[in-house]
């Protein structure tokens, strides 16, 4: 049976559950605790069914095993989620994500108790999401006109920099140029010169709420650590099910029309053929951005005309480019047609001419596409170059994952069967793939019927 004391204190009233399970190994009685606070303005008729409800949960969790702690926050669990998460394999770039949306989450129920945690502490979290001026995370730097004459003083090239600060090359070009670039690169560029972020960069905060999709990683994220605390039986259920998180609009993937494509095609034509050469593997491959910066030479089948997809070059502040595997841990192999493989191999001799001209200043690489001076290619360099191209040429709006969904576009309509085009673009389940592209694959289905009605039916009338 449970007992409850009532308690006044500064902070107001709160309520202590004592509930006696069993002896330990001395023969002395085991007594869990825990604190229950009432919501503000309850009745004292409200206070005190609520806080029977409350012993009765407790004792009943106690009988079934579990193991409450009501001094562990939900700060301190996470961490150890995280940390246990990165022991057990979960790749880096998922952790550094948990790292990120760990901060905000900690500003709201990080001093909450695991126990105490609710459905309306997690709603009331997700309308504060939404709200205006909340987007902290997405501020952007703008560097002075100083910039250049302050890495000079340094004596730091942009090169030297951008490997300093574990950044993209181009990124610290642009900075150069005076563009806006993500505050946290600023902030690494800053520490890597060892000049103040104040004098090198002014910021541009974001006021907008943050989208669905950001709100909805919070919640996949708490939902996270309460799973594992619900695993490890410290709490009866995970409140993250019972939460209420804004619904995704579903939209459609943005694909290019087959005349933009052409045109696109044209257009890469006159770049040099680095350039050509990516833009040409983008299309015909629908390989992801990260996939097409770490092929390596040594995963190109020169006699069956094919490459080997099996890892991808990422980026975070903290560890700068690094290799992991493709997203979904699987590999794949993709074949190519001859005009792939004659431009691959065009490429592969220019590359050469540049490695000899750039003699002891290449960064010897395994990989295809290489910076400058040889070393990786940061994915960003390749998303950076796509939106000069675009602008240069008058071209729609271009990136890495829209020649992705263009691929597959061509595919259904084509003809081609969803495990071929699954297993193409690397997705883990076919399921996967018909779930993104149901929409074109309701379109090609509708044209299908369309050919089969021109054959039989309407074929017929005008023959009689």
């Amino acid at each position: 049976m449970a007992t409850i004391e009532k308690i006044t204190g500064k902070t107001g009233i709160t309520y202590r559950i004592t509930v006696s399970g069993g002896f330990d190994t001395s023969g002395k009685r085991i007594r869990h605790r825990m604190n229950y606070k009432p919501e503000p303005g309850m009745t004292a008729r409200q206070t005190e069914k609520a806080v029977q409800r409350a012993a009765a949960d407790f004792e009943r969790s106690i009988e079934q095993g579990f193991s409450l702690d009501n001094r562990q926050t939900f700060a301190d669990y996470a961490a150890y989620v995280i940390d246990l998460k990165e022991r057990t394999g979960t790749k880096h770039r998922t952790i550094a994500g948990y790292k990120g949306l760990l901060i905000r989450t900690n500003q709201a129920i990080g001093h909450m108790a695991l126990q105490d945690i609710r459905a309306i502490h997690l709603n009331r979290f997700y309308q504060n999401l939404a709200e205006t001026g909340i987007r902290a995370t997405a501020a952007r730097a703008t560097a002075k006109p100083t910039f250049r004459d302050s890495l000079k003083e340094k004596k730091l090239s942009m090169a030297k920099v951008a490997q300093l600060a574990g950044v993209a090359e181009s990124t610290v070009n642009a900075a150069g140029k005076g563009k806006t670039i993500l505050k946290d690169r600023g902030t690494a560029i800053a520490q890597a010169a060892g000049i103040p972020f104040d004098d090198l960069f002014t910021t541009d905060e974001k006021n907008e709420p943050l989208s669905t999709t950001s709100i909805l990683a919070y919640h996949r994220f708490i939902h996270i650590v309460l799973a594992q605390a619900e695993k490890e039986m410290l709490i009866p259920y995970n409140a993250a099910d019972k939460a209420t998180p804004p619904q995704k609009e579903k939209s459609e993937v943005g694909t290019f029309q087959t005349s933009e494509l052409i045109a696109i095609r044209d257009a890469a034509a006159k770049e040099p053929v680095k350039w050509q050469t990516i833009i040409h593997l983008l299309m015909i491959t629908g390989c992801r951005r990260g996939e097409i910066v770490g092929l390596k030479w040594e995963k190109v089948n020169w006699k069956d005309s094919s490459i080997r997809i099996d890892t991808t070059l990422l980026y975070t502040p903290e560890r700068g480019v690094y290799e992991s595997t493709t997203k979904t841990g699987a590999e794949r192999t993709i074949k190519l047609p001859k005009e792939t493989m004659d431009l691959l191999r065009q490429y592969r001799v220019w590359q050469l001419e540049t490695r000899l001209a750039n003699g002891d200043r290449w960064k010897e690489t395994p990989y295809v596409f290489t910076g400058e001076c040889g070393g990786s290619m940061a994915p960003d360099t390749l998303s950076g170059y796509l939106t000069r191209f675009e602008k240069k040429y008058n071209l729609p709006h271009i990136h890495a994952h829209k020649f992705r969904h263009s691929m597959a576009s061509v595919l259904y309509f084509s003809g081609a069967d969803p495990v071929s085009i699954s297993k193409r673009l690397g997705h883990a389940q076919v399921s996967t793939t018909q779930n993104i592209y149901s929409h074109l694959i309701e379109q090609a289905d509708t044209q299908s019927a369309e050919r089969i009605a021109d054959a039989v039916f309407r074929s017929a009338k005008r023959t009689g």
